[in-house]
């Protein structure tokens, strides 16, 4: 073998050897890579129904309110506490049809009918935590005093749009809906005149 040929197999198995020691090297970076330095989230939840309840309300009429509200605890010494709040919500108000029997459904004549409804009531009252704001606490000294005063504006806010949804009549257009929505829709499913009372 002459020096030449030597020199080139020399070379050819020193490019082959440095191949693989940097194909090694990168084979370990992208494997470090992959399960050493990325970061995962794992999460584990636990689903437990507690109770499951048949639906029969018809939902006649939905208010949707923002109110304003300002809650001030007045102090002799230290400065007041002060809280003030934006509530947006809704109160929706509805009818329970499963409340309705055989017995509420008299027929009148040959073509007329005669349903009596259970009296109409609030279905819920719901406050949008996403829009409502606390826009100023002022006056307390811990974390754990805005803590309180701001669980307890969520509630005040929600009893506010319930009262507030009283005083604006919401069973009063509850009924009136029913009589608009429900009565012509009976009409139209049973072929009859269909005359609507209330208990």
């Amino acid at each position: 073998m002459t020096n030449n040929s030597f020199a080139f197999a020399r070379v050819f198995r020193y490019l082959i050897f440095l191949i693989i020691v940097f194909g090694l090297f990168a084979a370990a970076y992208y494997y470090l890579k992959n399960n050493f330095f990325v970061s995962r989230k794992e999460m584990r939840e636990d689903v437990m129904v507690q109770k499951i309840t048949s639906m029969g309300n018809l939902e006649l009429v939905k208010y949707s309110m923002k109110d304003v509200i300002e809650q001030k605890e007045v102090r002799a010494i230290l400065p007041d506490k002060r809280i003030l709040f934006v509530a947006v919500g809704e109160v929706t108000g509805c009818i329970d049809l499963t409340k309705v029997q055989k017995k509420d459904i008299v027929k009148v004549g040959e073509d007329s009918v005669t349903v009596t409804l259970p009296q109409p009531q609030i279905c819920y009252v719901k406050l949008d935590h996403q829009k409502s704001k606390v826009y100023d606490v002022s006056g307390t000294w811990f974390s754990t005093d805005t803590k309180d005063l701001v669980e307890g504006i969520y509630k005040i806010a929600e009893q506010r749009l319930l009262k507030n949804a009283s005083d604006m009549q919401l069973l009063q257009k509850t009924k009136q809906n029913a009589l608009l929505i429900f009565k012509p829709l009976l009409e139209n499913i049973s072929g009859k005149k269909v005359g609507v009372i209330f208990r």
